[in-house]
């Protein structure tokens, strides 16, 4: 790759710098590779790549030749650096997120404990001391973390089984097998009843249909961040329900 001349000082001119970004690119694909296995696994490959490239920009526009320092060994350790620091952003923004979604379940537990039905928004607006506008909010925020998913069910050891194959499964041997295949779908079907109609639609939708959330949005004429609102609803109901029948 070439370097810039090594008689120049300080930062390099927009076109220099311009250059060697589009020229490294093949260090920020390398790296993404090199490092995705050691990053945490809340961070997707385009979380990884988005980080590594600003890393480049980064460095192109740091870099000082006059140092003696090739360009390839500073990007290098500015991309690494920048993978890190994206790393440790999103998990300090992962620990908030959780503790907000683990105080909405709390509330709706609660509730359902208490009056043996679901609350509406307004209901757990005032359970969480908030507007039904920041509640829904929130839900949006914490949507990303999967409040459970009825392709996954966590069983008593922490692991995680697929829960749709599990059902459809022709190839399950043994009784007991297909016996509790087939009352957990019964379970999920039972609940999946109690929720609203528009979360009803919402998970009819993604997880059979396998429409996309823009296409649900625009099937039910609602936002996309609606869309979102609602299906992280219905799944932390089923998540409480669904835990609710094992404690």
């Amino acid at each position: 790759m070439n370097q810039p001349l090594p008689y120049q000082q300080g930062p390099l001119p927009p076109l220099d710098r311009d250059r060697l970004i589009s020229s490294h690119l093949g260090l920020v694909d390398f790296l993404v590779e090199r490092m995705a296995m050691h990053v945490p696994q809340y961070m997707t490959h385009d979380d990884i790549s988005s980080a590594a490239t600003h890393g480049l920009i980064d460095a192109a526009r740091r870099f000082d030749p006059s140092k003696g320092v090739l360009f390839k060994t500073f990007a290098e350790q500015r991309i690494r650096g920048a993978i890190i620091d994206e790393a440790r952003r999103m998990d300090s923004f992962s620990r908030t997120m959780r503790e907000k979604q683990s105080r909405i379940e709390k509330a709706l537990n609660a509730f359902v404990r208490r009056m043996g039905r679901d609350p509406d928004e307004g209901e757990m607006a005032d359970l969480l001391g908030c507007s039904v506008e920041q509640y829904r909010q929130q839900l949006q925020e914490v949507s990303h973390l999967g409040l459970i998913s009825l392709n996954k069910k966590s069983d008593q050891d922490g692991s995680e089984r697929e829960l749709l194959e599990t059902i459809e499964d022709q190839s399950i041997r043994g009784p007991s097998e297909q016996l509790e295949a087939k009352s957990l779908a019964r379970e999920i079907g039972r609940h999946l009843k109690t929720l609203s109609e528009k979360e009803q639609q919402v998970i009819s939708l993604f997880y059979y249909e396998e429409l996309s959330q823009k296409e649900i949005a625009q099937v039910m004429g609602l936002t996309e961040g609606r869309i979102s609102q609602l299906h992280s609803q219905a799944l932390l109901k089923l998540k409480v329900k669904l835990r609710g029948q094992r404690d």
